[in-house]
């Protein structure tokens, strides 16, 4: 039978198992030369524009509207006109199906959407396809079911929408930042202007035209782009009822000080700096898939990003060797490659931010690991890293670097873990890898953290709530609890 199957003696077995490239077509995407603001379902011009860029490229993709204090005026003044118009007022059923619509409309445009997300923002393709597509997606579909049952979810309270709401969203994940806003916002009947980050407009300009075709009523959901300046007129308008922000902690802060006897609703989600745990009865091969995960997806752009490993002493050595290995097999490289594991760094800012904190590893003592891999040599790009001999003072143990590198650590026992783990002013997010459920549960309740994953890590879902403790911000989003953010109660 052997001989049959191999017809002609031995199977020819390939030298090099390198992956051929697989890039994905440009051509679903039509980017026009020039965007404007999206003001009351109508496009309007901006005095002032900038260029954004591909960071895999540092190709120009289009020019931007920087949105002035005098266009955000107007923006929140057609948003408070659509809410007093008929939005807030309009029963929830009807609400539910112009987020049902949204949410169709995206599955429907999901390539084209996937794309455009790569080429802006540098995240592989198959992150942009498999998660931050489908979760967009899913976040309407979840809040579309949850606006005609505002008042089961909080009963005796009769909820009443706040009205308008400012949000700001950061850019890692620019589309899917923006569902998570949007969608329990216009669910509790309140309307929306939103401001995406300045380094990542495009599938927020993309998304106007979702809009559009949804036939949402004008004003209900208005986009204005810029940098920094946008987003403090935004923030400052008297207008607005609620903020809500995702970004960095030193943003956040200045936020919270600004808004502090205003009177405005405001919910933070800002930076963090996780614990993955890894202790000595675990399942090996399957921690180093969650290590890596924790930490590499989206170039390690991710605010809940594993950033810290610790692992049980016995384990320590074999565990790294292991990772190490592991590393080796990432493909850095074109985001649109669909065998692309790391993508490009979002800027050039971000990238020197990141150059300079791995810099700093490096002088305080830490031993380095990069594997030998070729960057491009347009674009942005930063090796995956692995930090080992790490101190819990080194700057690479304390501070968000918000790229792909890994601080690796070590504990004894489950409560030297819990120790140096919630040795940070950050508390966002952990993960814990452990056979024993009783030991998930103790080391859950004792991390303070927003959300405690085990045996998995960055696994996100609309039902579920998310947001952290102390300098990570407050407020949640997703689930029940990422509605109440968006109304009022009569008691």
């Amino acid at each position: 039978m052997a001989e049959l199957d191999r017809p002609g003696g031995s199977p020819a077995v390939p030298d090099d198992w390198t992956y051929a490239p697989a890039p994905e077509s440009r051509d679903i995407v039509r980017l026009r030369e020039r965007y404007g603001l999206f003001v009351g379902g109508e496009w309007i011009a901006a005095k002032e524009t900038y260029q954004t860029i591909s960071p895999a490229s540092e190709e120009p993709l289009a020019v931007i509207g920087q949105a002035s204090a005098a266009d955000v005026d107007s923006a929140v003044i057609a948003a408070r006109t659509a809410f007093s118009n008929g939005w807030s007022s309009l029963p929830g059923s009807e609400r539910a199906k112009y987020l049902f619509r949204i949410a169709r409309i995206l599955q429907e445009r999901a390539r084209e959407f996937a794309v455009l997300e790569s080429m802006n923002g540098g995240k592989p393709i198959k992150e942009s396809r498999d998660v931050d597509l489908p979760l967009a997606a899913a976040h309407f579909f979840y809040y579309a079911g949850w606006a005609d049952k505002l008042e089961y979810a909080f009963p005796n309270r009769r909820p009443r929408p706040v009205g308008v709401a400012g949000q700001i969203i950061p850019w890692n994940f620019p589309l899917l930042m923006l569902a998570w806003k949007i969608a329990p916002a216009l669910a509790c009947g309140n309307t929306v202007v939103l401001k995406p980050a300045e380094t990542t407009p495009l599938t927020a300009l993309l998304f106007c035209d979702v809009l559009r075709q949804a036939e949402l009523p004008a004003g209900v959901v208005n986009i204005v782009t810029g940098d920094g300046r946008t987003g403090a007129a935004l923030v400052e308008h008297d207008g607005v009822d609620k903020i809500a922000f995702t970004g960095s902690t030193e943003v956040g802060k200045a936020i919270q000080r600004r808004l502090a006897g205003s009177g405005t609703k405001l919910t933070l989600e800002l930076g963090g700096k996780a614990a993955n745990i890894v202790f000595d009865d675990c399942a090996l091969d399957q921690a180093v898939e969650g290590i890596v995960n924790g930490i590499y997806f989206n170039q390690g752009h991710v605010c809940c990003a594993g950033s810290r490993l610790f692992a049980q002493e016995s384990i320590y050595e074999p565990l790294v060797d292991k990772l190490k290995r592991r590393l080796e097999t990432l493909r850095v490289g074109d985001p649109l490659d669909k065998n692309t594991d790391v993508g490009a760094i979002n800027s050039a800012m971000q990238l020197e931010r990141i150059r300079e904190l791995v810099e700093s590893g490096r002088e305080e003592g830490a031993e380095i690991y990069q594997p030998p891999c070729r960057l491009p040599e347009k674009g942005y790009w930063f090796a995956p890293t692995v930090f080992t001999n790490v101190a819990q003072s080194y700057r690479i143990a304390q501070e968000e670097i918000f790229g792909p590198v890994l601080s690796v650590l070590t504990f004894r026992t489950p409560e030297e873990a819990i120790e140096k783990a919630n040795n940070t002013p950050y508390g966002l997010s952990a993960g814990v890898w452990t056979e024993k459920g009783s030991r998930i549960l103790w080391m859950a309740q004792r991390l303070r953290a927003g959300v405690v994953w085990a045996n998995t890590f960055n696994r996100f879902d609309p039902s579920s709530p998310f947001g952290g403790y102390k300098e990570s911000g407050f407020g949640r989003e997703g689930g029940l609890h990422g509605l109440e953010p968006y109304l009022r109660f009569d008691e």
